[in-house]
Parts: structure tokens; sequence; C-alpha cells
């Protein structure tokens, strides 16, 4: 099956910066999301993994996971079945997790494109640098 993917493009974003919301109820989340993992935009919020899919296919975003803005401080205690939907101009989407674990930082398999539709959350491993906290949810059909 091909691999579905929406470019990021200019009519994309809000009148304030971002390209969408995410909210994960489980862990009391709700953040902005931003286009780049650099720390301008994670000063902001989350960060859409630049090159990675904005809509269709996987999208993946990162996140801080301590200091002032650690959104993701918390999504390694999510479970299987946990719902995150994302919203952007493009609609609403609910996503199932189904995968919560810990990748080492130069694994970008999981950002990799995909036919189905998921979102994919990274985040840092606290006083482990070499590793990454990894969520993958799929979309509720």
């Amino acid at each position: 099956s091909s691999t579905a993917y929406t470019p990021v493009s200019s009519d994309l974003y809000y009148s304030n910066g971002s390209l969408g919301t995410l909210k994960i109820p489980a862990i009391s989340l709700t953040v902005k999301v931003y286009e780049g993992t650099d720390s301008t935009a994670l000063k902001k919020g989350a960060g859409h993994f630049n090159d990675t899919s904005i809509w269709n296919g996987n999208v993946c975003i990162a996140g801080h996971n301590r200091g002032i803005n650690n959104h993701f401080g918390q999504i390694h205690t999510l479970e299987d079945g946990d719902k995150i939907t994302y919203t952007t101009k493009l609609g609403t989407r609910t996503y199932e997790v189904f995968y919560v674990g810990q990748i080492e930082e130069t694994d970008f398999s999981r950002l990799g494109r995909s036919s189905e539709n998921m979102i994919t959350l990274i985040t840092c491993v606290r006083n482990v640098p070499e590793m990454r906290w990894c969520v993958q949810a799929r979309e509720v059909s």
C-alpha cells in the first residue's frame, strides 16, 4: 500500500503561528503544535518534525519533558488505548495509543511514512541523553 503524506503549506498555519493542537486527556495535556523541533518552536509548545506529514499518514511531534515547557513530561505514562486528539485546519482526528517505549536517539525508523493515519510523539528520557521516549497511536476509525 502506498504511504500517505500531507506536506506543510502556508495555508495550514493559524494566525497565532501554530499548525494545530494536540490533546491527551489521560495526562491533562493540551498543547499547540509549531513547525520544527528547534528550541524556538519547543519554547512555544510542541514541535512538528520537518519533512513528516502534517495530516495524512504518520504525523511526528516532539516536546520537552522538563523545565517550563515540559508538555511531554508524562507521555511515558500513557497506556495502550489512551486517546490522543489532534486538530488542524484540515479537521480533527482521534488516535489510540498502541506503543509506548524507549528508542535510541539515532533511531528514526518510527518517524517514517505510513499508509495508515497515526501520530508519533517523541521526548527525551530524563538523565539518559542517548534515549528517547516514543509514543505511537493510530487513528480510531
